[in-house]
């Protein structure tokens, strides 16, 4: 007896990583995390090595079942190691362990709502070839074949997403033609960004079912249209039982290089989406507001009403790196908390 695991892993492309994969057979039944082996690969081929030391290894760090080949067939996800087996210089996902370990105690928990475009022939899904659609309005969370493209796609995703077990909470249509939310969370640090990962790879796969492709680009249209985000809603112990703790919070963010040392690590492009427009705040300011989406970083009225709960981080772009994301705000705000003692 034997099952198909799909090794997956992130590779050393820039600006934008991108996600790899591979298929191991593997004699037996699946019997946990533990039990996969290592494997490797030819980093020559994905940005990660020279061709003259060209071995990389594959760890499994997460796995869960295959929703697409189904039967006792799992996807794995991996960390990419040394051939010593320390961290590779584009594992990302190790510096956040150290981080979330160190700051456990104050219980981080993150929800990332990862938006997406869908193109056809060199198109956003909707979009005339050579021309536009109607101007932004009726699209978001819109119903009826006149607003609404890739539907079908997004369906079949979600249930991919939900039969793989993923920490997956919801999806909507967004502001501009053939883009669209999906939100995971709220879980760990580590948690958030494996699921992430794993679930824009079944976003991949699962459109090229339909012969679409997905982009994470943060401003795949130029011109009077929405970019794509990765809002990241993030709260410790501290802030869902206290308001002090949510401004604490909010104030570390804007503090010193803090606004500038985050926004260079939310996603290549960065500029191009945080305008000042297009529900942004320009990248170059901070701010937080209650219930404002202009701002940096929002406080919603619920929170305020409730004098507890969690800040979103509207700067991150939808093709930032969860593990550097998740890792940056536990960090910042984390510290910040226990400097203050509201931990």
């Amino acid at each position: 007896m034997t099952f198909k695991a799909e090794y997956i892993w992130i590779d050393g492309t820039e600006p934008t990583a991108k996600l790899r994969s591979k298929t191991k057979i593997i004699a037996g039944s699946p019997a946990g995390l533990d039990a996969l082996p290592i494997w490797g690969f030819d980093g020559s081929s994905t940005n990660q090595a020279e061709g003259h030391s060209s071995d990389c290894v594959l760890k499994p760090v997460f796995s869960c079942p295959d929703p697409i080949r189904g039967g006792d067939d799992i996807l794995v996800l991996c960390e990419v190691l040394n051939i010593d087996l320390t961290p590779h210089a584009t594992n990302t996902r190790a510096a956040l362990a150290e981080v979330a370990e160190k700051f456990a105690a104050q219980e981080p928990i993150f929800g990332i709502e990862q938006e997406y475009t869908f193109f056809k022939d060199g198109y956003p899904l909707g979009f005339p070839k050579g021309g536009f659609p109607a101007p932004q309005g009726g699209y978001y969370c819109g119903v009826g074949a006149d607003e609404i493209f890739g539907r079908d796609v997004v369906e079949a995703h979600l249930d991919n997403c939900l039969k793989a077990g993923l920490a997956i909470s919801g999806i909507n249509a967004e502001v501009m033609p053939g883009q669209w939310e999906f939100q995971v969370g709220p879980v760990s640090p580590l948690e958030v960004s494996d699921h992430l990962w794993v679930a824009r790879w079944l976003l991949y796969r699962t459109a090229e079912d339909f012969d679409i492709a997905a982009t994470l680009d943060p401003k795949p249209v130029k011109g009077d249209w929405n970019g794509a985000g990765a809002h990241t809603n993030f709260s410790t112990k501290a802030m869902r039982e206290g308001y002090d703790a949510i401004i604490t919070a909010a104030e570390s963010l804007g503090e010193g290089s803090k606004p500038l040392d985050h926004v260079k690590n939310y996603g290549a492009g960065i500029d191009d989406r945080l305008t000042g427009l297009h529900e942004t705040a320009p990248w170059d300011k901070y701010s937080y507001g209650v219930s404002d989406r202009g701002a940096s970083v929002r406080i919603p009225w619920q929170v305020e009403k409730d004098g507890k709960g969690y800040i979103e981080d509207r700067r991150p772009n939808a093709n930032v790196d969860p593990y550097v994301v998740t890792r940056l705000l536990v960090d910042t705000c984390c510290s910040a908390l226990e400097k203050a003692g509201q931990v």
